[in-house]
């Protein structure tokens, strides 16, 4: 019995077929062991396409092959499935052709029948562009020393600036290697603001921010769940052994000739870390002024504040409402070739030539307020702090605003009008307030409409009455001066090129400028009904208006519009 051990050692059926059992009875056996279902082949049935889907070096070396493919499905049949080294390949090759599969377990014998046939056919495609792709990127992937490359348009994005530590080798596996390139690559070619990775006890979920909604995209095994975080944490140089509190960091890629940035986030969650990437592309994140889709007159109101030589800037609005996208348009409007420009962000998200961007680091107490100190050093001319967080940068940015620097920055308020009430609980004195801010804004973003969705409809007596009771307080010059349609609005349907009709996000605004009259406010009576009440005899727009305007235009659904 020694002898039959040493023997079969590692081959489980071989040794039971040895001491008398049928392949067939064995392999029923697993089948039921493993709750597969079992399929006996037919060894004279190879499809000549098979190799578009296995190459013939990855079925013998993981011991799997195609039986069929209907509906869209590939059926896979497999003699080892305990061997996680072969369903990664299998996921791998699942992910990279985007065809879904379903397991069967087969006998060792009919799958190496099968093999005869695969020859054959890897001459009958071996001019195939895909099969030999593919077949090259399994090729490497078996390689002890494999390269990290990606997926077409992102074999770039892998290679990290440093040596490779030691432990990081744990995860230098081929299949993992592939599939966290083919998830990013996937989303940079989809257009996705964001990547979610999340473990929920089950499987590993991807799922991908396009326009702002979240769709999940790929559901793994949870087999891979440890390598695909060790992965991304490796490319974005954080600790692999720190899984009990966050971690930040990023990494960059170029992809068709630009350059795109990863900002990567980890959270400890019940079933493991979970992993966000912000998508930072450098072409399509930075627009000028003149291509944000805004209104006129607050185009104009911009462009006069940055023509200021100084005074405070501040754009207010939640996490992932465009600030910094409005604040980085902004930059690239002023004179950067005249003008010492300098910025303090976290991070950094786009770099805008002409302009010194200084990443803060609070963990070594470099920080907005220590960093606007050493900026005042550097004769700038023209500032921008990422954020406004606390009194101390407050009171700092104001500082250079009052000595002649024109300050940009945002703060966290539901609109416009709440920034000045916000600068005087952080303990800002009002008449420091009042000389300084030239230009309050509040954004957000909502869902944006495909071409091919908008249709002009009659407008029903809902919308009047809505439009009317929304400008009731709004003065009758300015209104009679936005033109709004009276008789016709759109609708939004699905079309052939966009189901759910919409397309992209459209910012919306509201903003005020500074005037002495509101200067007399601020400092007398800074609250948001005395503000407001002055703004809105000014002409001033909500967010919501400013998202009605839009609507009727049919640029946004409508109801778009009530979630503001």
């Amino acid at each position: 019995m020694a002898e039959l051990d040493h023997e079969y050692h590692g081959d489980m059926t071989a040794a039971l077929v040895a001491i008398g059992l049928t392949e067939d009875a064995v392999t029923q056996a697993k089948a039921t062991f493993y709750r597969l279902p079992y399929i006996k082949l037919d060894p004279n049935k190879v499809f000549a396409e098979a190799v578009k889907y296995i190459p013939e070096e990855a079925a013998k070396q993981y011991k799997f092959i195609p039986i069929a493919f209907s509906d869209g499905v590939l059926s896979i049949g497999v003699t080892e499935p305990e061997n996680m080294e072969a369903m990664n390949a299998l996921q791998f090759i699942s992910v990279k052709l985007g065809v879904p599969f379903k397991i069967f377990l087969i006998s060792p014998s009919d799958l190496a029948k099968v093999m005869e046939g695969y020859k054959a056919a890897t001459t009958q495609n071996e001019g195939d562009k895909e099969v030999n792709e593919l077949n090259s990127e399994l090729e490497l992937a078996n390689k002890p020393d494999a390269p990290i490359i990606g997926t077409a348009g992102a074999k770039n994005f892998l290679k990290t600036d440093g040596p490779v530590k030691q432990e990081e080798k744990i995860v230098e596996d081929a299949p993992i290697i592939k599939i966290v390139a083919i998830i990013i690559d996937h989303a940079v070619e989809g257009g996705a603001s964001d990547i979610h990775i999340e473990n929920n006890g089950k499987a590993v979920n991807v799922r991908y921010r396009v326009d702002g909604t979240l769709h999940t995209t790929l559901v793994l095994p949870l087999s891979s769940f440890d390598g695909i975080i060790a992965r991304i944490k490796i490319l974005a140089k954080l600790r692999l052994d720190e899984k009990r509190k966050p971690q930040d960091g990023s990494f960059s890629t170029t992809v068709d000739g630009r350059k795109i940035e990863f900002r990567t986030s980890t959270f400890p969650a019940y079933y493991g870390e979970k992993v966000v990437l912000r998508i930072l592309d450098s072409e399509h994140g930075v627009k000028g002024l003149d291509d944000i889709d805004m209104a006129p007159e607050d185009l104009a109101m911009i462009k006069e504040s940055l023509r200021r030589p100084y005074g405070l800037i501040l754009i207010s609005g939640p996490t992932g409402s465009g600030k910094s996208t409005t604040l980085y348009s902004m930059l690239g409007q002023v004179d950067r070739e005249g003008s010492n420009v300098v910025s303090l962000e976290d991070p950094v998200e786009y770099q805008i030539p002409g302009v010194t961007q200084s990443q803060v680091m609070p963990e070594i107490g470099y920080t907005f307020a220590s960093g606007l100190r050493s900026i005042l050093r550097q004769d700038p001319n023209i500032i921008m702090v990422g954020e406004i967080r606390d009194k101390e940068t407050a009171e700092l940015a104001i500082q250079a605003a009052l000595t002649g620097h024109m300050v940009l920055s945002t703060i966290h308020t539901n609109s416009a009008i709440g920034i000045i009430p916000r600068l005087v609980d952080m303990g800002i004195d009002p008449y420091l307030i009042a000389p300084t801010l030239v230009l309050a804004i509040a954004q957000r973003l909502v869902h944006g409409v495909h071409e091919s969705s908008r249709h002009q409809v009659p407008m029903d007596e809902a919308t009047k009455e809505f439009i009317a009771k929304e400008f009731a307080d709004y003065p009758a010059d300015k209104f009679a001066e936005l033109k709004l349609p009276t008789d016709t609005m759109y609708e939004v349907r699905p079309s052939s090129e966009a189901p759910s009709g919409l397309k992209g996000r459209e910012a919306v605004f509201e903003m005020f400028t500074v005037d002495r009259e509101l200067q007399q406010i601020i400092l007398k009576s800074p609250t948001e009904p005395e503000i407001y009440k002055a703004v809105r005899a000014r002409g001033m727009l909500t967010m919501k208006e400013d998202a009605l305007r839009k609507a009727l235009e049919g640029k946004v659904p409508m109801q778009e519009v009530f979630g503001l």
